[in-house]
This record gives C-alpha cells, sequence and structure tokens, in this order.
C-alpha cells in the first residue's frame, strides 16, 4: 500500500512538473501572438481550436461533458474568464515572471475572502505566509508611489479572480467533471472573445502597432503570421491540463498543488532564453517568497485535512 503510495505520488509530481513545463513555454507565445492579433480574438480562436481537443478528453475517460449543477459551473467560467483575460493581457505588458507572480497571488486572496467574507478562522501560519506572499508582491511589481501605473496591478486582479473562482470551485462545484468544468470554462472564453472582437470591430479604438495594442485591437483578417502560435497555445494548453487533470486524479490535492509553483520557474527561465527577459534580484526574492507563502498555505492544508481524517 505505501509502495502504491509513493508510486502515485511520483507520478503526481511528474505530471504537474511536466504540464508546468508546458505552460511556462506556451505562455510565452502571447508575447509573439500581441505584435499581430488582439487579445480578444486570441481567446475566440483558441477557444475554437481547444474545444474538439477537449471532447477528446472526455472520451479518454477524464469526465463527462455535462455539467450537475450549470448555474454554479457557469459563474465559475465566468470568474475565471475575467482571471485570464487580466492575466493574459498582463502578459503583453509586464515579464512574464511579473505576470505569474501576480496569478499566484491567488492562494493569499483565498485566505483574506475565506477569513473576511466566509468568516473562517484562521491561524498564525496562516496570518504568516499572507505576510510573506504580500512582500513577495511588493519586491515583483516594485510599484512606485511617485509613478504609479495601474498596469502593475493587472496580473494582481488576476490573482483575485482566480481566487473566487476557486472558493466556488470548492464550495458548489466539488462534484462535477473537471472536463465539464472545462469545457464550460473555455466555452465562456470564447463568448468573451467574441464580445471583444464584436464591440471593437464595430466601434474599433485608436490602436498602437506591436503588442502595445494587444487589449484594444479588434479582429485581424491577416492571421498568417500569428496561426502557428495560436495552435501552439491551443495544443499545448490541452496538453498541459490533461496532465494537471491526471496529476490531481492520481495524487493527494495539497501535495500535487505545491508543484504548480514550478511555472515561476519555467516560465521566466524560457522567457530569459528565447527573448532575452531579465529579472533582478528583488524580483527573484519576491518569486520566492510568494512560492514559499504558497508551500506554506499547502503544507497548513494539508496539516489540517490529516487532523480531520484523525479525528
Amino acid at each position: 500500500m505505501q509502495a502504491h503510495s509513493a508510486s502515485s505520488a511520483v507520478l503526481a509530481s511528474a505530471l504537474m512538473v511536466s504540464a508546468m513545463a508546458i505552460i511556462g513555454v506556451i505562455d510565452n507565445v502571447v508575447i509573439l501572438l500581441a505584435e499581430t492579433v488582439g487579445l480578444w480574438q486570441f481567446h475566440l480562436t483558441r477557444a475554437l481550436l481547444m474545444l474538439p481537443l477537449i471532447v477528446g478528453l472526455s472520451f479518454l475517460g477524464l469526465g463527462g461533458l455535462r455539467p450537475v449543477r450549470l448555474g454554479p459551473v457557469i459563474l465559475r467560467s465566468v470568474l475565471i474568464t475575467m482571471a485570464m483575460l487580466f492575466y493574459f493581457a498582463s502578459l503583453a505588458m509586464m515579464p512574464i515572471a511579473q505576470a505569474l507572480a501576480g496569478l499566484f497571488t491567488s492562494p493569499i486572496f483565498v485566505l483574506l475572502i475565506s477569513a473576511l467574507v466566509l468568516r473562517q478562522p484562521i491561524g498564525p501560519w496562516r496570518i504568516l505566509a499572507v505576510l510573506i506572499g504580500f512582500t513577495g508582491i511588493l519586491l515583483v511589481l516594485q510599484p512606485n508611489p511617485s509613478d504609479f501605473d495601474l498596469r502593475t496591478l493587472v496580473p494582481v486582479a488576476a490573482g483575485f479572480f482566480y481566487a473566487l473562482s476557486s472558493i466556488l470551485t470548492r464550495t458548489h462545484c466539488s462534484q462535477e467533471s473537471t472536463v465539464a468544468m472545462l469545457a464550460v470554462m473555455v466555452i465562456t472564453l470564447g463568448v468573451a472573445g467574441a464580445m471583444g472582437v464584436a464591440f471593437l470591430t464595430i466601434s474599433p479604438l485608436v490602436t498602437a502597432e506591436g503588442a502595445d495594442g494587444f487589449v484594444s485591437r479588434g479582429w485581424v483578417w491577416n492571421m498568417g503570421p500569428a496561426i502557428p502560435w495560436l495552435v501552439t497555445q491551443a495544443i499545448g494548453s490541452t496538453i498541459a491540463v490533461f496532465m494537471l487533470i491526471k496529476a490531481y486524479q492520481v495524487g493527494e490535492p495539497s501535495y500535487v498543488a505545491v508543484f504548480e509553483y514550478s511555472v515561476m520557474i519555467f516560465g521566466p527561465l524560457f522567457a530569459f532564453v528565447a527573448f532575452g527577459q531579465t529579472i533582478g534580484v528583488f524580483q527573484i526574492s519576491g518569486i520566492l517568497m510568494i512560492a514559499a507563502a504558497g508551500l506554506l498555505l499547502g503544507w497548513r492544508a494539508s496539516r489540517s485535512s490529516e487532523q480531520q481524517k484523525v479525528a
């Protein structure tokens, strides 16, 4: 039994690290996409490419496509859609290390919302984790009060909405098929992309050239340069999500979640190799502190789960 548990843990960690390595690479592709197409066209096109692949995941036996409770699943998808819109927009505005650091503030927001809104008790270890994580956020984003730029908060907004979706997943979607939730999420992202494209095509905004026009750009007919990167993103995302789902199926969730933070190594490393993106000592320290806060929260969640089982 122990040997089986150990082998499952190794398989789960290998799947999660592999998934994060893929995501760390393909999210950098957005930098190339942002030069020619817009955020909304990207999400619409990627959704159309991903949906057949997600149907394939269902045929592989990973879960049904029909939600048990459609309302909570749709609300969760809307929250994740907001998170992904902010996150992918931030990739065109700043180095991926900053974007990932903002997205991975979600465990801190989960704790704060659970304590302040849901009135759930939190102990000193979790409070310490929040303080460490918040310090890490400041080190990575390096906000300058005298020259404040709202763009630095874009990835943090992604972390906030992702936290809301995580809470809703735990409280109202625990019985749902992962594949069904993924399918509804991708459809919601596609609908959001279609709405954005339609609005910006009917009422176009003054759009800058290159990556600076990523968020405000409408439909671009000449998609030739972007198609290879769109296909790469769609296929890579589906494979990575497949591995992520499988990792949570075969491993203990609180253990598996720890390995998600490996994307904060793969993403900036690939950005440095491929695009020459560099980060300073303070930002590296901040990334490590955010990861440490997440690990601490995961450890406490694991301890609480073990104590409940013993009780």
